[in-house]
């Protein structure tokens, strides 16, 4: 654990006319939780306090010192898909106005490499500005993958008539076919508030892969090129260029570990020929999440809840875009599986995980999840006729406490011999 320290650290006045007793009662209470909050922040140690503690044993720690909501670190992450990861990452995470009226904003960026010969580079962020007037989401990617691919669908135990084609779209064997790419995109949302805690907002993103290459690249051969016949897509190279509409309302408390509150996302992805996309395509997403606070000694008890869609409403999507296993805003849905075992052109996750802290000082916590993946097929599945399970359990690492960035470690079980362990810096959702 001390090979990962990190490099850190760059870190109203009112006039009253009548006195609402409720109003006063909800503030003192809510001020009240906040304090106990920011108590228990001051109680945390993280690597930071690590740190001091190996290189200056002797000094102590000021308890009036707000840390830095900026970090270097390692960028060492695992799971199946990647295989292990090596590269360097930047975080910071900064509220723009009033603690009490603003979210915190968070960016990062990074550069890796993995033992499955992926190369990846990314920059992202999620800005509000003072008072939550605007939010600005953003990525831009560029990177060298090798995505495995088990075939179309939700997963069959038996498979019985059809074409052979059929029978190679829904792999019911699952045997895993690598697809080579290069991929790059670039994706910027622009969000109004229009109501206390509800957004709504545009965008656009470019979703390019070029040079996509099957080791057996005969047609029919794989699921892919099956898909790719009969839904009249390239077989080496697509573009996915979509405006992007949304809405979403907010209430959790902080981006990378929530408490408490709500966070929800309804959008409109559609893709269109005269702005680049292969085809034209239109694709509804939700997002849900709920954060609940079990403790108010321990509010990091929590029990976190979570569902995640995405449906095609009409035209056709690249083989490779098709919503699935950690087709989600991060890839981190459907821990036990590797990215898109499962897919379709629709698709639905529901997880739920509780976390507890281990250690009275919250250096190390613990989680315990499960998830419900369910999608369709095109051989006559429909969605929430199948589900497939996955669970498993793991431990939090407090890296920062000023942002509530911790490291992640968890090992998942999934059907079909699948199981692994996952790596990552904060929470799944």
């Amino acid at each position: 654990m001390i090979l990962l320290v990190s490099i850190r650290g760059f870190a109203y006045g009112q006039t009253k006319d009548a006195i609402d007793s409720a109003k006063v009662d909800s503030a003192k209470a809510k001020a009240a939780r906040e304090k106990k909050i920011a108590d228990n922040t001051r109680k945390q140690y993280d690597f930071g306090d690590l740190t001091r503690n190996i290189l200056h044993p002797k000094k102590k720690a000021n308890p009036l010192h707000k840390g830095s909501g900026f970090t270097i670190v390692p960028n060492v992450a695992a799971n199946p898909t990647i295989g292990g990861q090596l590269g360097i990452k930047a975080v910071a995470g900064k509220k723009l106005g009033p603690d009490s009226t603003t979210f915190l904003s968070v960016g990062a960026t990074s550069a890796s490499i993995t033992s499955k010969g992926i190369i990846y580079f990314y920059l992202n962020h999620n800005i509000f500005t003072a008072g939550n007037k605007w939010n600005f989401q953003g990525n831009i990617v560029a990177a060298k993958t090798v995505t495995p691919d088990y075939g179309f669908g939700i997963g069959r135990d038996f498979y019985s008539g059809g074409s052979a084609t059929d029978k190679t779209l829904a792999d019911p064997a699952h045997q895993v076919y690598p697809i080579h790419s290069f991929y790059y995109d670039f994706r910027e949302k622009v969000y109004k508030e229009v109501q206390k805690d509800l957004f709504v907002g545009a965008g656009l993103d470019f979703a390019i892969r070029r040079d996509i290459k099957n080791k057996d690249t005969v047609d029919n051969a794989t699921p892919s090129s099956v898909y790719n016949n009969q839904h009249g897509f390239p077989q080496d190279h697509y573009s996915a260029n979509a405006f992007l509409f949304d809405a979403e309302y907010i209430t959790r408390d902080n981006p990378n570990r929530a408490y408490k509150g709500i966070y929800a996302d309804v959008g409109l992805r559609i893709n269109q020929t005269f702005i680049g996309s292969t085809k034209n395509a239109m694709q509804l997403t939700t997002d849900f999440r709920k954060y609940i606070s079990l403790s108010d000694r321990n509010p990091e008890t929590v029990l976190a809840l979570w569902n995640w869609g995405s449906y095609l409403l009409s035209g056709n999507i690249p083989y490779l875009e098709l919503p699935g296993t950690a087709r989600d805003g991060t890839f981190r849905s459907g821990r036990g599986y590797t990215s898109q075992y499962f897919k379709g052109t629709e698709f639905n996750d529901t997880e739920a995980e509780f976390r507890f802290p281990i250690l009275s000082n919250k250096f190390i916590s613990g989680v315990v999840f499960g998830s419900m993946q369910s999608g369709n097929d095109e051989q006559g599945t429909k969605l929430f006729q199948v589900f497939q399970p996955g669970y498993g359990g793991g431990l939090r690492v407090l890296f920062n406490k000023a942002t509530r960035t911790n490291l992640a470690l968890d090992y998942a079980f999934g059907r079909y011999g699948n199981k692994g362990f996952f790596l990552n810096l904060n929470e799944a959702f």
